[in-house]
This record gives C-alpha cells, structure tokens and sequence, in this order.
C-alpha cells in the first residue's frame, strides 16, 4: 500500500477501534443491551450496532474516499462494491456469542483491503485491553497494559515431534476437530471464543492452528488474514487455496484454516472433513 499515509490510516484504525470496544465493553459490563436473531439465525446485540455506529462515523470523518463494508450494514450488490481499489472492512463485534454468553472472548475487527488483499488488520479485545495490529510488510504488533512488541507465530524445533497446540471454539465439539487431524501426531487444545482472537493467539505465538467450520464472512478474516500473514502464518480456505475478497456476490467465507509456522507442512497434518 502507498507508505505516504499508511502509519496514518493505521493510527486512525487503532484509535476507532479502541473507542468502539470500550464502549461495548462498558455495556457488557453494565448488561445494557439487548439481543436479536438475525435472518441466518446468528445473534446480534445493539452493542454490535454501537460498535459499528462509533467505527463508520469515524471512518467516514477521517477517511472520506474510502468506501467501508461492514456486516452490521447494507454493503451493496458487487456491481457497486466491484470497482473499489481500496475499502474498509469492519466486524464491530467478533464473537457476538461470547458477547452475549459473558465469556470475555469477542472483540472489535478493522482491516483494510486493497486489490482484493487485506493490507491492513487491527483487532481490539476489550476484556484484555489489548491491540493487535498488523501493516503488510511491517510486521505484526501487541500493546497491551503490560507490554508492547512485535509478535511472532510459534517456531516448531521438529516439525515431526512437536506438541501441536489447536485453538477450538467453546462452542464447538473437540471430535469434529480432532477428526480432521493427523493421528500421528499429538495436540493439545486451547478453548477460546471469537475467531480473530483465535487467529491472534496463532499470531503471537500461544496457539498452532484453528479450523474454523460454519458460515463466515469476509470481515470475519480480513483483520486476522492480515495480522497472521505478517506474523509468518497463513489463513486459507479447508482446500488450502487463497480466501477471496469483494469477488463475489456473496460475502461468505468457506470453511478456513489459521495455521502457524509456515515450514510446517500443515497439508500433511490438517486433513479436513466437511462439516455434517
């Protein structure tokens, strides 16, 4: 992406999203929101929709020429949306269930795409008060209270021996997981809620890998893909072939895979099996 502005639009992100999640986090604390079922039959709070009312009004403020998608908005028919070189994507709560189910595990996305490729991935978790962020080709980054740093996928010593640590969803069976994993090798497993915040465990370090089944959409990955890639991991799609952004119609994602160390042959240990 031009260099000119990029550290500037990379303030503008951080600072919309940690606006956003601190005041969905005071609503998480105070219980002050109601809950909704979407048409697809997945949950939404009005939390989400003051998320993504706090991210668009400072997007739209800030960065006027810069079309933004976000789920929690109508984003147009692909004939509209086809012709943008650059846009911002926004997930204003990843993890609505946890949101709702108190579990701490949600977070607010940000990421920025050009050409078709997220360039730019910021996800803030408001119950750890902590940022990732990622520039392409400037690495990826944590702040948190207690620390600040570049952060790094987790190096494997023996890509045959080592302990491999999979990210699993609280909601999700540990069979259908293990079910898709090479039975040679031997896993741990780590429960955690929201996607991204399983794709920022992988990122820096604490987690391998992460299969995610079910329906998604592109804001769900955009921030992650980011933020992963830059940190020396990959997001691909459960065929291993590249995630698509703003190509199609439909803005859903296949069943994906968050993998770590990139001189691990993920192909020989993920056999994935479509969800029943």
């Amino acid at each position: 992406m031009p260099t000119e502005n990029a550290q500037e639009l990379l303030q503008i992100a951080k600072d919309a999203a940690v606006e956003a999640g601190k005041v969905v986090f005071d609503l998480y604390n105070e219980g002050d929101f109601t809950s909704y079922q979407k048409d697809d039959d997945s949950p939404v709070t009005s939390a989400d929709y003051k998320s993504n009312e706090i991210i668009m009004d400072i997007l739209q403020k800030q960065t006027p020429d810069i079309p933004i998608m976000s789920e929690e908005s109508d984003c147009g028919p692909l004939e509209n949306r086809k012709h943008w070189q650059r846009y911002w994507l926004l997930d204003p709560i990843d993890g609505t269930q946890e949101f709702v189910a108190r579990s701490g595990d949600f977070a607010v996305n940000i990421a920025l795409v050009e050409n078709n490729e997220p360039v730019m991935g910021v996800i803030y978790w408001p119950a750890g008060e902590t940022l990732y962020y990622a520039l392409k080709g400037h690495g990826a980054h944590k702040e948190s209270p207690s620390d600040s740093k570049q952060i790094h996928v987790r190096p494997f010593k023996d890509t045959e021996k080592d302990v491999i640590m999979i990210a699993i969803s609280r909601r999700q069976a540990r069979e259908k997981v293990m079910n898709c994993m090479d039975t040679e090798r031997v896993y741990q497993t780590l429960p955690l809620g929201s996607c991204s915040l399983k794709a920022c465990f992988i990122a820096e370090g604490k987690a391998d890998v992460f299969i995610r089944f079910g329906v998604t959409g592109e804001w769900d990955t955009g921030a992650s893909q980011c933020i992963v890639s830059e940190a020396g991991g990959s997001i691909l799609a459960h065929d291993f072939s590249p995630l698509t952004y703003n190509q199609r119609e439909e803005l859903t994602n296949p069943d994906f895979i968050v993998m770590g160390d990139k001189n691990v042959d993920w192909t020989s240990i993920v056999k994935y099996q479509e969800s029943k």
